[in-house]
This record gives C-alpha cells, structure tokens and sequence, in this order.
C-alpha cells in the first residue's frame, strides 16, 4: 500500500498548506470560472494534488503529462476526442519548463480558444524558463513547503489509520523531512521494518541523513538561495561558498543556481567589474551542457569571482529610479531633432563630427538617475565621460 496515494487530498479541505490557495481556487469553483495556471514552488509542495483536486472540484477529466516526455500527438488525440463536447480536458504538464520552446508555442493556440485547461508544474521561476505568451494566457501561483505544523498534522493522520507508536526523537525526525511526500516515503518503508512502532533507529537504517533529501520546511531553497546571495554581496567567500554548497546538496538545479549568479553579477557587481556577467553567463552555458557532478566546479568558480570581486549597483539604481520616474509622471516631450519623422531632424548635431561629443539636449527636462561612486571599472568610465565631454577637436 502506497501511504502517498492512501493520503493524497481528495478535496480542497483535505489540502494542507497553502491556505490562500485553497480560498482563491474555491472562490474559482464557486463561479466556475478556472483560468490556465502555473503552479510554482520546491517539489514536494503539492502542486500535482491541488491540480488533481482541482480537476475534480470542476468535474473536469484529469490528464497528466511530464515536460520531458511531452509528446504534441499525444494531446492533439486528447483534443480530438472533446472537439464535439461541451466538456473540455485539464492538461496538467508536471516540469512544463522543460518543454521546448516549439511544444510551448503550440500550447498557445488551444489555450486562447479554452480548448483545454492548462496547469503546468515547476519548481522553477516561470519568468525564467515560460515564455510570454504561455505566461500571458495563465496565472501564475506560488506553492509554499509545507511546515513542520503540517508535517505533524499528515503525520497524525497517518498514525491514527496505521495504529503504530512513535518516539519523540524518531518524530522530531521525521518532521525535518524535505516535504510530505518525502516523509510518507520513508514512513511507508520503516512500517515494514516494524508495523507497531516507529524507533529513530530504524529511521535512520532507511535514510541516514535528513539533509540529503532536500531543503526542509525551514529551509526552502529560496531561503539558501538568498543567504548564498546575500553572502556574495558581503563578499564573504566561504560563507557563500557553504550555501552553493548547501544548494547542490539539497538537490537544486545547476540552472537554477547559475542564473541566480548572471542575476547577481549585473545587480551587484555590475560595471564595476563587467567581467563579472560574462563570467556568469559562460557558468550558467557550461553548466547547461556539463550537468552534474562536474557543474559544482563550475559553479564554484564563479561564486568564488563574484565574491572576491569589487562591485556596485549604480546601474541597478538607475534603471529602477528611471522606471518609477515614467510610472509615476507624464511622459516628457522628445525633441524635434531626435525624430527621424520630424522635419527638425537635420537640426541633429552628429557627435561624430565633433570629435565623438558635442554639446545637446537629449530630454527636454534636465533629469539624473545614474549616479557612479567610481567603484573599480566605473572609474574608467567616469573617466571616459569626463575626457569625451572635454575633449579639443
């Protein structure tokens, strides 16, 4: 007997966790109105039983798909068998970020003309690896790790159907485990060893050690991620060298870890080291195509450079200052002479023909948002600006 089928919610009461889930989604059921979404979070969060017990709150036939072994003949025959009903399918495609970007524009046709419900699964960033236009046609949901209040109550459940004893020290265990699906799994095998009781002995003949499987509840990988992060900013190498580590450990994609590094390089380190990002981005292209176990040296060598190096988010500010200055102001005029439409163009002075500067307006309102301290490299093009603006033709 399978503990994770015999336990699998059947409705959303059943559900634990993601509380405000379950009211956004009864509140869908009560009007029947259930958009294509994106379920997102760390696995084992429960994202393939709230797309089953959404199925059937709706009455909806379920079918399910792995992105990496997505086949498009497959769903056109799903399709063609509903092309005359009233009823339409749930397509839930569990890892839809490993679907090609072919496969995911083909989604895009059916899920305009809703004739299909899409749900797709990743414990990915859906702004990293979706596209826009599956993005645009779905909401998108995050799955939070179920805690150890969780734990303890699928835990109960499990001991008051199975009538078994358990230590203190074999439950404080069995609470660490990575996610629900993790403990079920290990209790299933350790009732074998003895159905009546449940000793940390016999636990640990199973799974040695709880870190091995995974992040905790405590311990999500967005948590490790952001120490790792914010270790890099502190440029404190063995710190962040130990939360790269604590990453791979806990079984998080080499993709997932690298392009936290390219996002790092340009936030952080920035031009004050531009050398920094193409480092990253070459990591986050090995890493691609080497895989485990010899991406870690990969990934090392990059954590180790963008901890070591200097850096500044001049230009991270600066993008930002610049976009809540159009969010919140009208749009300034642009100048005659910098529009190729406008009679006014010949106006233009062509800096070029000025030894590379020349005095112009380029906003008709004198505005800042770039603001260097000269850090590393952006000394240099401090220094640039100053010879370009000053220089004798």
């Amino acid at each position: 007997m399978s503990l994770a089928l015999t336990f699998r919610p059947e409705n959303f009461d059943d559900i634990l966790g993601q509380y405000e889930l379950i009211e956004i989604f009864k509140k869908f059921t009560a009007l029947q109105k259930l958009p294509h979404s994106i379920f997102f979070g760390t696995a084992g969060s429960g994202k393939t039983t709230f797309a089953r017990v959404v199925a059937k709150e709706f009455g909806l036939d379920f079918y399910e798909f792995d992105g990496g072994n997505f086949k498009l003949e497959e769903l056109r025959k799903i399709l063609d068998n509903y092309k005359n009903s009233l009823y339409k399918p749930l397509i839930f495609i569990d890892e839809i970020h490993r679907l090609s970007k072919t496969q995911q524009e083909m989604l895009l046709i059916p899920m305009e003309n809703y004739r299909l419900i899409l749900i797709g699964a990743s414990t990915e960033n859906p702004y990293f690896v979706l596209s826009s236009g599956i993005r645009s046609r779905s909401m998108l949901f995050e799955f939070k790790s179920l805690g150890a209040k969780e734990l303890e109550t699928l835990l109960l459940r499990v001991q008051e159907k199975m009538k078994f004893s358990i230590d203190k020290e074999a439950k404080d265990f069995l609470l660490k485990s990575a996610d629900a699906r993790a403990m079920l799994n290990l209790l299933e095998f350790v009732l074998v060893l003895d159905e009546k009781h449940i000793s940390l002995e016999n636990l640990k003949k199973l799974r040695n050690t709880i870190n091995s499987e995974g992040v905790s509840s405590k311990d999500t990988h967005y948590i490790l991620a952001s120490a790792m992060i914010k270790s890099l900013r502190g440029s404190d190498v063995d710190a962040a060298i130990y939360y790269l580590a604590r990453l791979i450990d806990a079984g998080e994609s080499a993709d997932f870890i690298a392009r936290r590094l390219v996002i790092f390089s340009s936030e952080d380190v920035g031009n004050a080291d531009p050398n920094a990002l193409n480092l990253a981005v070459s990591t986050l292209d090995a890493v691609k195509n080497i895989g485990y176990p010899e991406a870690r040296i990969i990934l090392a060598q990059c954590v180790v450079y963008l901890a070591s190096t200097i850096k500044s988010n001049a230009s991270y500010k600066a993008i930002n200052e610049a976009l809540n200055y159009v969010k919140n102001n009208e749009a300034l005029e642009i100048p005659n002479y910098l529009n190729n439409n406008h009679q006014e163009k010949q106006n233009y002075l062509y800096p070029h023909d000025f030894g590379g500067w020349v005095e112009q307006k380029y906003l008709s309102k004198n505005l800042k948002f770039y603001h260097s301290k000269g850090l590393g490299e952006e000394a240099k093009l401090l220094d640039n600006l100053y010879k370009l603006k000053n220089h004798k033709a």
